[in-house]
């Protein structure tokens, strides 16, 4: 069974998650009738939650189709949607053209009301987040959103929101064996918050994972989650550190029976401020492990062992998505900032 997750009062959700942004433009081609397919499997197999954003292209419409194909699985559906304008838009984008784009994500995905809507904000400099935040909030009390979250805010942004009057019920983050940002102060606010950690990247788009044990370091990678996770492997300690990881997770993987990438997330999902972990999957290849893992019980060997590598980590350091946010680094270079056109 997958176990499941209460972010509110009378809400629920899957503690794993099926993510959309594999299905998006930039990573290969999707068979449509195939992603439906799949989707209704995963419902079927008790993944229940589907994560999306209004800047995924395709993803919101795709999901809608799902909905009108198999009615019967889409009510069981939490459907996981974002607000995220464009970067440049951030000093001008006022409450009409949120509430045209909220609208928009109803009108694809085919509700009346958005389960919840995960807001991100690119740019500090532009200090509006409040403001914008609190204009979801008057949507919110309309009834066209359900539950606002919040997405790679830092600490002290995240805290402006809810002091500033916005009921955030959970924050997607970036957390993993691999990036650790999210631990200590971030953790620690949303636990007393009663936030709960969503978490992307948990199998560093599927580098934690049995296909890359014992493998040479890529020279050409395919795609923009890809080139992505290979910078934060860089950032943890490199590529010698990174197959000493998958060494220690390939033998407690093995005392368990199951993969890489289940070891790697139930390591997240043991973390008492995470409420789910989002699994990026363009098709089932990997549904029989994802269904593993509500009966994957870790030991404490083995999370001493792991821990043990994970200490020798160099970073990645600072701040939830502060890497992400310096347009002009490595990582935020990969970042496409106007995908909210209408």
């Amino acid at each position: 069974m997958i176990p499941t997750s209460t972010l509110a009062a009378g809400y629920s959700i899957s503690r794993i998650i099926k993510g959309g942004w594999h299905l998006a433009g930039g990573h290969g081609s999707i068979d449509r009738a195939q992603a439906l397919r799949d989707m209704a499997a995963f419902v079927e197999a008790g993944i229940t939650t589907f994560d999306c954003a209004d800047i995924y292209t395709g993803v919101e419409e795709l999901i809608g189709e799902f909905r009108a194909q198999y009615p019967s699985l889409a009510q069981q559906v939490q459907i996981h949607t974002k607000f995220v304008p464009d970067l440049d838009r951030l000093s001008i984008v006022g409450p009409l053209e949120v509430e045209a784009i909220i609208d928009r994500s109803l009108q694809r995905l085919r509700v009346e009301r958005l389960d919840l809507v995960q807001f991100h904000w690119w740019d500090y400099a532009v200090p509006r987040h409040v403001e914008i935040a609190l204009v979801l909030e008057r949507l919110q009390r309309a009834g066209k959103i359900r539950h606002i979250g919040l997405t790679n805010f830092d600490l002290e942004h995240l805290r402006h929101i809810v002091e500033g009057g916005v009921p955030v019920v959970s924050h997607q983050v970036q957390y993993s064996l691999l990036d650790e940002r999210p631990s200590g102060a971030m953790a620690e606010y949303c636990a007393a918050t009663g936030i709960g950690l969503l978490c992307y990247g948990t199998v560093a788009g599927g580098f934690l994972s049995n296909a890359w044990l014992r493998q040479p370091s890529p020279t050409d990678l395919m795609n923009r989650s890809l080139i992505k996770y290979r910078l934060i492997i860089e950032e943890f300690g490199g590529w010698p550190l990174f197959q000493q990881l998958l060494e220690v997770l390939q033998r407690v993987a093995l005392r368990h029976g199951v993969d890489i990438a289940s070891v790697a997330t139930r390591m997240v999902l043991d973390r008492p401020e995470v409420a789910a972990a989002i699994v990026g999957a363009t098709n089932t290849a990997h549904l029989p492990q994802h269904r593993t893992l509500g009966g994957l019980m870790l030991s404490s060997e083995d999370a001493r062992d792991i821990n043990a590598i994970c200490a020798q980590r160099r970073g990645p350091s600072g701040e939830v998505y502060a890497l992400e946010r310096d347009r002009d680094g490595p990582h935020g270079r990969i970042m496409k900032y106007t995908l909210n056109r209408a």
